[in-house]
């Protein structure tokens, strides 16, 4: 179904079953394929591909060339009917591909207020949170997490099954092969801690107090402390309560893969 209002260029294909918001724009050349769902006041641009069971939320941007909704690359994949969803207010540039999931998590997830830069990779089951930044040729491999406001420069590979906590900022050209706890800045190779993500959580009004909390945890976890797990139980005696210090803790606890290393 196409909303009335919805404007499509004759020479884009727009399939039979797709539906269409008001206000969409689909360019020339672009391609909306079967049940493929674009929400109010979404920008299709020129040589756009959305591919089958993707639903885009409203007023997103996709630019030429990128392409979303394609086939898992991974080689247990047989065509079950898994998907790609994408949020609200969210930029997908030019050439970046969302592959869609299989079934362990039947849907690869990107979400609102999110800006994909060009040549981003996101692979097959893939669950991006939002107002989440990918620069330029980062590539994900599937089953990644990646939480809220989370920052990651270009040039980052990231392994399959890590998960990024909330808030982190990992520099770029970092090779991510293990998970990067919430809060913190993350470089060098091996990727170390190097940092809280000071700039980035005052930027998203964060306290003094708060952000000198969030320091205090992870200079009992990092630096005062030799081992991860008699640092953790140091953070659980030693340290105030707060909704902070529950979530890295729970975090770690949770990191079967391991953490990323300290600064030494």
């Amino acid at each position: 179904m196409i909303h009335e209002t919805a404007q499509v260029s004759p020479l884009a294909h727009v399939d039979g079953s797709a539906t269409l918001g008001a206000n969409v724009v689909v360019e020339p050349f672009a391609f909306v394929g079967p049940d493929v769902h674009v929400g109010e006041g979404s920008w299709v641009g020129p040589h756009a591909t959305l591919l089958g069971n993707t639903k885009v939320g409203r007023e997103c941007k996709l630019f030429p060339g990128c392409v979303v909704g394609a086939d898992s690359q991974d080689l247990k994949y047989k065509g079950e009917p898994t998907s790609v969803e994408i949020g609200d207010r969210t930029s997908i540039r030019e050439c970046v591909t969302v592959h869609r999931a299989t079934t362990d998590k039947m849907v690869t997830r990107v979400g609102s207020d999110c800006l994909i830069m060009a040549y981003v990779h996101i692979a097959h089951d893939v669950q991006v949170g939002d107002h989440v930044i990918l620069a330029n040729s980062c590539n994900v491999a599937g089953h990644v997490v990646i939480e809220d406001h989370v920052i990651i420069e270009g040039m980052v590979g990231i392994q399959q099954f890590v998960r990024v906590g909330k808030h982190a900022f990992i520099a770029g050209g970092s090779l991510v092969r293990k998970n990067v706890p919430p809060f913190i800045k993350a470089a060098r190779e091996p990727l170390s801690y190097i940092g809280i993500n000071g700039i980035g959580l005052r930027r998203r009004g964060f306290d003094i107090d708060r952000i000198q909390g969030i320091e205090d945890i992870y200079r009992t976890l990092y630096v005062l402390n030799n081992n991860m797990s008699q640092a953790v139980k140091a953070a659980e005696l030693e340290l105030p309560t707060s909704d902070d210090k529950d979530t890295v803790l729970s975090f770690i606890r949770q990191s079967d893969k391991g953490i990323i290393r300290g600064p030494f």
